[in-house]
């Protein structure tokens, strides 16, 4: 690989870990998250980092994790366990993390996302979750506890890939909406407010808010809802088998215009 697959630099107090497979959307490989995961334990013991941010190279954010990555023959329950493992070191951080979003935050782009404690978002970002539309389903169910059950079940059982910047900070997925070329600005201002609180203050804040999570099943659910994910996955619904089909005979591109033609899409 002639450049890394995520690109690590401190501004300051910030460091920023950017996703660096511009041309895959950012889609997660084992590569990407291995390294993400390295520089999040990194960040953890660094005294000069006080705060950090996700972002993603190019034009989108993260566009979920990349179908077309071979399997390690790992069972279905230990692979997406080993996700969410990979997902729960950013709420587990004593450092607070920003997710800089911009372009496609889909499927485990959004799950990446919604793990990270805050979020600011460009205008033309675009948020989904749309696994159950070929027969799958999401890693972390995270969404119902940032949005509700309701307005959960909506975007999760239609699986619906098109939800705008402006309709997922109205409904709470996102903090803050800006235009394209002030997105890396207001992330960096507000890091730079989140740089100046005591560290010590700061993890255990943080640890505060996510214990209310905590005592009220946040973790249980997440691994139970893999378990159900693994089950899924095993079962192998038709609509997965031939999405699998498609993208191996005629690639990912034909596979996922399949789909969206079963929705009505072109």
């Amino acid at each position: 690989m002639s450049e890394s697959a995520l690109l690590v630099d401190d501004v300051g107090a910030v460091r920023r870990l950017t996703l660096n497979r511009p041309a895959k959307l950012n889609a997660l490989d084992s590569g990407l998250v291995g390294a993400l995961s390295a520089a999040l334990a990194g960040a953890a013991e660094a005294d000069s980092v006080r705060v950090l941010v996700i972002a993603g190279s190019g034009r989108s954010f993260c566009a979920g994790y990349d179908l077309t990555e071979e399997s390690n023959g790992e069972e279905p329950l230990v692979s997406l366990s080993n996700d969410l493992e990979r997902l729960l070191e950013i709420f587990d951080h004593p450092k607070p993390v920003i997710a800089q979003v911009q372009g496609h935050c889909l499927a485990g782009g959004c799950d990446l996302m919604m793990m990270c404690d805050l979020s600011v978002a460009s205008e033309d970002a675009v948020f989904g979750q749309p696994e159950i539309r070929f027969g799958s389903t999401v890693v972390a169910q995270v969404m119902p506890w940032l949005i509700g059950a309701r307005r959960a079940k909506e975007l999760l059982l239609t699986g619906r890939d098109d939800v705008t910047a402006e309709e997922a900070h109205r409904i709470g997925l996102v903090n803050r909406v800006v235009p394209r070329d002030q997105l890396e600005g207001e992330t960096m201002r507000l890091a730079g407010q989140l740089a100046v609180v005591d560290p010590v203050v700061m993890a255990l804040t943080k640890r505060a808010i996510n214990a209310s999570w905590e005592r009220a099943g946040f973790r249980h659910a997440l691994i139970e809802g893999v378990a159900l994910a693994a089950e899924i996955e095993g079962a192998r619904a038709p609509e997965r088998e031939e999405f699998d089909r498609l993208a191996a005979e005629q690639g990912l591109r034909a596979a996922i215009h399949w789909r969206d033609q079963r929705f009505g899409r072109s």
